[in-house]
């Protein structure tokens, strides 16, 4: 029998969604990431545990609007990227769904994010390999600025 998780009584992985939300407020382009609350601490992308009774991509938003206030379109609701390494979450096994979105209103910290802000890309590419983002969230960032060029 596989071990316990450690947030749930479940023996198998829980799904969580995550949303790289690129997002322009007049004054700086880039995407939103979160300065997480809650342990683990660092820098995040906005997401959350998959709640019941509603798909990946409804969970997507919700996330995204509690954690930063933006409503999102989703550009890959049919094909979110999947991350599911066993330790890519020291809260347990974990398997998350990535989505890409672009982000619309007002942005604001809520929920478990201590603080959202939009970050650059160049910003981003001098924090890689400085271990200040929480889970596996540096690798999927650098999966997303190959995706779109940056790297």
């Amino acid at each position: 029998m596989p071990p316990q998780n450690k947030i749930g009584k479940s023996n198998y992985p829980i799904l969580t969604t995550d949303v790289i939300i690129e997002y322009e407020n007049g004054q700086k382009k880039g995407i939103v990431l979160i300065e997480r609350k809650y342990f683990p601490l660092g820098i995040a992308i906005p997401g959350g545990l998959q709640e019941y009774g509603i798909t990946a991509e409804e969970n997507a938003r919700k996330e995204a609007r509690e954690e930063t206030g933006l409503e999102i379109v989703i550009e890959n609701p049919e094909k979110p990227w999947l991350y599911s390494d066993p330790n890519r979450d020291p809260r347990g096994h974990m398997i998350t769904a990535v989505y890409i979105a672009k982000g619309h209103g007002k942005l604001k910290s809520g929920d478990d994010a201590k603080k959202a802000r939009p970050y650059l890309i160049d910003e981003i590419k001098k924090m890689l390999g400085k271990k200040v983002f929480a889970f596996d969230h540096e690798d999927i960032i650098k999966d997303y600025l190959k995706y779109r060029g940056y790297l």
